[in-house]
């Protein structure tokens, strides 16, 4: 039997009576799944007697595991019987005697309630988007860019330039001069085809160990193809004017989905700011952890520990303000996630087969597997955690469509 003493908000107070029957039994089955451990002389592993497995384990030992066995038993139990989400729990009270049941009082963490603000009335600041002819004429210069070819000239050296090198142990390398070092750079400028230079080499401490004689093979530039009726035909357009009108076409296509973008940022931010809700410690804490994942996972790319990471900050003073970041933003993270769940609820939209299954493709394109491997590797409750995104993506679209 089960019962909320307490409620405050989140947090519930809950007691819990097991009885008698059951405690026997959970207590029975303990000694059981003990004696298929424990070696008791005179006997094959499993066969003595119950009674003489008792009298071999430490009794305040056997009454605490005892305990928990049977809260692992009851509570999902429990709170499936009150109706309740819990997020943690812990028991703060319990009540064990021989030959009666066991009681014990835990306090909940529950899911939040949420309530939206009046999202109706939101005004977002966001701009529409605009191309210029600016952003056109850099557009096709990065095109010219993408498409410039290297050539060798005759002359020294440039800050943009490519060498090609040969060491005195006879390696033959490419250097880029916009690049490289500093003090590699600083030694090649102003050097053309055939020039021989001492290139330093440099300790972590920036301290000069020895020069490597280097010799300079080659010296190239990069050439840029005009921007003509011959480079618009080379990128399949029709002409200058059509491979313009192209690359404004598909500015203004980006420009509108960072539009699009922006105004579901701004969206979900403001909705999220004015969400009323009082937001469970342990949801707060494992956001925080899995910021903390990621972020180690992008250090151990970079060759960098968390710990490492951590301590640098500690030295320098800013381990502090790192923390306080990292609960806000964990913060604005778990409301974010709230106010969509919420207006999903709230609006309901429904995702139909075909919206699933193009929305299934483009999450197995993005992993790089097929389909059938990604409901494999998702499982059932991963497949279901994915229709519900789809979902609340919907309720934000939705929601944008009615502001205007």
């Amino acid at each position: 039997m089960a019962e909320i003493l307490e409620r405050s908000g989140y947090l519930v107070k809950v007691r819990v009576e097991v009885p008698a029957d059951r405690v026997k039994a959970s207590y029975e089955a303990l000694l059981k799944d003990l004696a298929s451990r424990v070696r008791v002389p005179g006997f094959r592993p499993g066969k003595a007697p119950l009674k003489v497995v008792e009298a071999r384990l430490d009794r305040k030992a056997l009454l605490q595991d005892l305990k928990e066995r049977l809260v692992e038993e009851t509570y999902p139990e429990a709170v499936r019987e009150l109706g309740l989400s819990p997020v943690a729990a812990r028991v703060v009270e319990q009540d064990l005697k021989e030959g009666e049941g066991f009681r014990y009082v835990a306090e909940v963490e529950n899911y939040p309630e949420v309530r939206l603000p009046d999202w109706r009335g939101f005004a977002l600041e966001v701009s529409p988007p605009e191309v210029t002819e600016e952003m056109v004429e850099k557009a096709l210069e990065e095109l010219r860019q993408r498409y410039a070819e290297l050539v060798p000239v005759e002359r020294e050296a440039q800050e943009k330039d490519h060498l090609f090198v040969r060491t005195e142990e006879g390696a033959e390398f490419p250097i880029d001069l916009s690049r490289a070092l500093p003090h590699v750079r600083e030694a090649l400028l102003g050097k053309k085809a055939g020039d021989v230079v001492m290139v330093p080499v440099l300790n972590d401490k920036g301290e000069k160990v020895r020069e490597v004689r280097t010799e300079i093979l080659e010296v190239k530039t990069l050439k840029l193809p005009e921007l003509d009726e011959e480079f618009a035909k080379t990128l399949e357009a029709e002409s200058l004017e059509d491979l313009k009108n192209r690359v404004r076409e598909s500015l203004k296509r980006q420009a509108e989905r960072a539009y699009e973008e922006a105004r579901e940022r701004a969206f979900l931010e403001k909705l999220a700011e004015g969400l009323e809700v009082e937001i469970p410690p342990s949801m707060l804490r494992a956001e925080e952890r899995h910021l903390l994942e990621h972020l180690a996972e992008d250090l151990y790319r970079q060759g960098i520990s968390l710990e490492a990471y951590l301590e640098a900050l500690k030295a320098k003073g800013e381990l502090e303000k790192f923390q306080e970041d990292l609960r806000k933003e964990a913060e604005k993270r778990v409301r974010i996630a709230l106010a969509r769940e919420k207006l999903a609820e709230e609006l309901n939209p429904e995702v139909s087969e075909e919206e699933w299954q193009a929305y299934l493709q483009a999450a197995a394109r993005a992993y790089g597997v097929s389909v059938q491997d990604l409901r494999r590797q998702f499982g059932e409750e991963g497949l279901a955690r994915l229709k519900e995104r789809l979902r609340q993506d919907k309720a934000v679209q939705e929601a944008l469509k009615a502001l205007g």
